[in-house]
């Protein structure tokens, strides 16, 4: 397989260089607040990008034996779609009544991740391939669910929120476009000696088109998070006590369901990690009244990423490979 420029490189310091991503983007936001809609503008090519590459990355060949391991992939439906739904609705009881907030809440917290939780789980020696092969199943799900979520948490009011065809266009351009373009390259690359390099690129793509998101992502909203800082603060426990309460509902469903220790670290870090990039043009699409959503977007990535730095070191001593037995 073609061996890309830097890629071994970029693969082992894919962490930093995507928190040095997130810190230019601050820099940047920061320094010319004026280019918060350039920015803006080039969130949904990038995240639709990202995803392009990250099912170039996958052998979608392969993609009907994600659902042959019938205990992970009902591990993980049970993990993101009903246990993360009971504990985010316990935790929004503390800002229902800030319907700002308590949207951008939801609509993070209930999305599960399908980009760098991948990276997570591959350095806490978890079973990022299945997530990986996961993936398409994941956003389903959170595409037709979320907004059912939303409406039991809200009420009637969600529906004026979500207008079918704002999903609509979300699903197309966010998913089945870069699924669809990632299955033709995927074709035509086989049609010739070609599939090492489009399997490398893809791999080579996912870190530079990671950090370009990250740091357009947080340029854009970073003076917004500074100006609502206090509005800020109230949200930040909810998030951090998210990740601590997940940890443990991942672990314990992990164990339970006598998981493999690589299975169940990936469901810890898919119940912990949320879909903030991809829920982040929802966000900015809502009314004005909700202006505050994807401040509450981007401040719950901040905080996430700055949790997984400590998870990835503690995750692999909570769910330990077991020693072969002595003789």
């Amino acid at each position: 397989m073609r061996s890309w420029p830097g890629d071994i490189w970029m693969e082992r310091h894919q962490i930093t260089l995507y928190l040095a991503a997130i810190f230019f983007g601050c820099l940047f936001g920061l320094w010319l607040p004026a280019g918060k809609t350039a920015l803006e503008i080039t969130i949904n090519p990038l995240i639709g990008l990202l995803l392009y590459a990250t099912f170039l990355a996958l052998p979608l060949g392969k993609l009907g034996e994600a659902f042959k391991d019938l205990k992970f992939v009902g591990a993980l439906v049970l993990v993101n779609f009903l246990l993360v739904p009971l504990v985010v609705f316990g935790l929004t009881r503390f800002v229902q009544y800030d319907h700002a907030l308590l949207v951008g809440v939801l609509l993070v917290l209930l999305a599960p991740c399908v980009d760098y939780v991948i990276v997570f789980t591959n350095v806490a020696g978890g079973a990022g391939h299945r997530l990986l092969a996961a993936t398409p199943m994941l956003m389903i799900l959170q595409m037709v669910l979320i907004p059912a979520f939303i409406f039991l948490v809200m009420g009637p009011q969600a529906v004026e929120l979500f207008a079918p065809e704002q999903f609509l266009r979300a699903f197309l351009g966010l998913i089945v476009l870069p699924l669809v373009a990632a299955t033709l390259t995927r074709f035509l690359a086989q049609r010739s000696p070609r599939v090492g390099t489009v399997n490398s690129a893809a791999q080579w793509l996912m870190v530079p088109l990671m950090m370009a998101t990250l740091a357009a992502v947080v340029g854009s909203q970073i003076v917004l998070v500074t100006s609502e800082l206090h509005q800020v603060l109230r949200v930040l426990p909810i998030f951090v006590a998210f990740a601590v309460i997940m940890a443990a509902v991942g672990t314990i469903v992990a164990k339970l369901s006598n998981s493999d220790v690589a299975a169940g670290r990936a469901l810890v870090f898919s119940g912990i990690t949320r879909n903030s990039l991809v829920v982040l043009p929802l966000a900015l699409a809502l009314p004005a009244e909700y202006d505050l959503a994807p401040t509450v977007v981007v401040t719950q990535t901040l905080v996430e990423l700055l949790c997984m730095l400590i998870l990835i070191r503690l995750v692999p001593k909570i769910l330990r490979a077991r020693k072969p037995a002595r003789n």
